[in-house]
């Protein structure tokens, strides 16, 4: 398409959108959410146009697919007698599968390379996140489940995102991926010893069910994909061609059903939940590049922790709170630090990538 059509495309959203707050100002609400829902995508059609907004196409397609549930939760909780959460599990593993197929032998040498770094980071990665999950969560004075879903977002490794942002920020992509690996490996004992210890405050935590649970959302796909990528190449390199896709997908729908789930419990607290959600969010960033910089590691270094311990893994953390069996109120802070820090994270990283080189920064690890 042309550049002439994707203005059109990028205005026309933008109208319908201005629409939409309109009829809700108005209270002819009936028309609000299709209109919210049209105009957000548009929008994102629109962003794939220019160079400086497609990195956020994705992002405003999630939030139409939230405006969705949101208006209409009854279309995504249920078909006939099947419940849609019991998909939730099932497209993590094809998630984590994907993920799985793009890791080679090579992201562990990252290990021996550069161990300083790599335990640096991870050390932030389990310490910064989940303390600060915990003081927000008691801060705000959250409903218990709540604010153990605060926590479990905390408590949760980096995720794929991470490392492409890390690529946009000029940050350090192979210590990302590096950190992104063992964090996501060592989840299925730290994220439950941490839930246990700070959200076992507010709810109970089965420690055993969840160190399951994570093997079977995590360890076991990756281990699966991982062994297809090293012996049955021509097959992985045919899967990767599909799997980015089918991941995105799964991720928007994933979206769909926790907060249809959860739309009660999110208009009560939706709110100052978004406000403690993007607090966290910023804090992570701002905390890991701290501590990073506290350890005298070079900018692009710095940069990447900051990145790792900012960008959580939203997808385990509402596939565990899903086989806890709370979903609607656990899942709601996971569910929404997805968009939330895909937005502040490419902001972050564009202005990073804009900035001077990093490389040129003379400090040692």
């Amino acid at each position: 398409m042309s550049t002439t059509l994707y203005r059109y495309l990028l205005y026309a959203g933008m109208a319908i959108i201005l629409g939409a707050v309109v009829t809700y100002l108005a209270s002819a609400t009936g028309l609000t959410g299709p209109m919210l829902v049209l105009g957000l995508l548009l929008l994102a059609l629109g962003m794939k146009g220019f160079e400086h907004l497609k990195g956020f196409a994705y992002t405003t397609v999630i939030f139409a697919a939230v405006s969705a549930a949101m208006f209409y939760p009854q279309y995504f909780t249920t078909v006939g007698d099947y419940k849609l959460t019991k998909l939730i599990t099932p497209l993590l593993q094809v998630i984590m599968f994907g993920m799985g197929t793009t890791m080679t032998f090579d992201d562990f040498v990252g290990i021996i390379k550069t161990p300083k770094a790599v335990i640096i980071g991870v050390f932030c990665q389990f310490l910064i996140m989940p303390t600060l999950g915990f003081m927000i969560a008691s801060l705000f004075n959250f409903p218990p489940e709540i604010a153990a879903g605060v926590i479990l977002i905390g408590s949760s490794p980096s995720g794929l995102a991470s490392n492409v942002m890390a690529l946009i920020a000029k940050a350090n992509v192979a210590l990302s991926i590096t950190i992104t690996t063992c964090a996501t490996l060592l989840a299925p004992i730290m994220t439950p010893i941490l839930m246990k210890y700070l959200a076992g405050q507010f709810i109970e935590i089965n420690f055993l069910k969840m160190v399951w649970d994570i093997t079977q959302i995590i360890i076991i796909p990756l281990a699966i994909g991982f062994i297809i990528n090293q012996f049955f190449k021509k097959f992985a390199g045919w899967l990767k061609d599909y799997l980015p896709l089918i991941s995105m997908a799964g991720i928007a729908f994933i979206l769909l059903i926790i907060i249809a789930a959860g739309q009660q419990s999110l208009l009560n607290v939706g709110g100052l939940l978004i406000v403690a959600v993007l607090i966290h969010n910023i804090g992570g960033f701002i905390l890991g590049y701290s501590a990073a910089k506290l350890f005298r590691m070079p900018e692009q270094d710095c940069r990447t922790v900051a990145i790792e311990v900012g960008l959580q893994n939203g997808g385990l953390a509402s596939g565990l709170a899903n086989e806890m069996g709370k979903i609607a109120t656990v899942g709601l802070a996971p569910a929404l630090f997805g968009p939330i820090m895909n937005i502040t994270g490419s902001v972050l990283a564009s202005w990073w990538g804009r900035s001077s080189d990093p490389k040129s920064d003379s400090n040692e690890v």
